[in-house]
């Protein structure tokens, strides 16, 4: 397993679970554990997937991930789970 770290967060709308989770559908990533939240009207959600079957480069992925949450009006980071590991050795 792959573990990767997503991110969304942006003023709620209709659709943004759905869309996240197609695009993770449409790239072979799977979906391990998922929260999400809606504060005063702010939409945040984080999600623990699984990039191992992925169907192109991560940082692709990552890229157009990103833009796509452009688009919806929310921002979306993807970081590999080595980055939190790394954090916590410093």
């Amino acid at each position: 397993m792959e573990k990767t770290v997503i991110t969304v967060v942006g003023k709620d709308a209709v659709g943004i679970l759905y869309k996240c989770s197609e695009f993770l559908y449409q790239h072979n990533v799977n979906i391990k554990d998922i929260a999400q939240t809606v504060l005063d009207g702010f939409f945040n959600m984080m999600m623990i997937v699984d990039v191992a079957g992925i169907d192109q480069s991560f940082e692709s992925f990552a890229k157009d991930m990103k833009e796509m949450g452009s688009q919806m009006g929310v921002d979306i980071r993807c970081q590999k789970e080595e980055i939190f590991d790394m954090m916590h050795r410093i």
